[in-house]
């Protein structure tokens, strides 16, 4: 390994992925989001980039732990028993894997994630 190999956010010219959630899982508005998954481990266990997404709400299934920090913007996420925290600029936390529940971007967000998959 050397200093090309190292990943840096600002210089990266990852291709953008637009996508939205499934339909039966959209309970508002038309939540497009972008991902520039700036690095992807060999193992395929650890994924790094910024996330973009639009205003709407949807459901969501962590099947990942992943580490994020809101650097625009205004979500709300939800657990299933319908606790909310509000998350905006400057907020830094981790998901756990097998948290469920709901984001809804209040104001079109943007976070920096490392994600981790653990194995069976």
């Amino acid at each position: 390994m050397s200093i090309q190999d190292i990943v840096d956010f600002n210089q990266a010219t990852t291709a953008a992925e637009r996508y939205r959630p499934e339909a039966a899982k959209v309970l508002k508005g038309d939540p497009e989001q972008t991902v520039y998954n700036h690095y992807n481990s060999p193992c395929g266990q650890l994924n790094a980039g910024v996330w973009e997404g639009e205003v709407g709400q949807w459901t969501v299934n962590f099947t990942e732990h992943e580490y994020c920090e809101i650097v625009q913007g205004v979500s709300v996420l939800r657990d299933s028993d319908g606790n909310a925290k509000t998350l905006r600029t400057g907020d830094r936390f981790v998901i756990p894997a097998g948290f469920k529940g709901t984001w809804e971007v209040l104001e079109t967000c943007r976070k920096i994630y490392v994600a981790f998959e653990q194995k069976a």
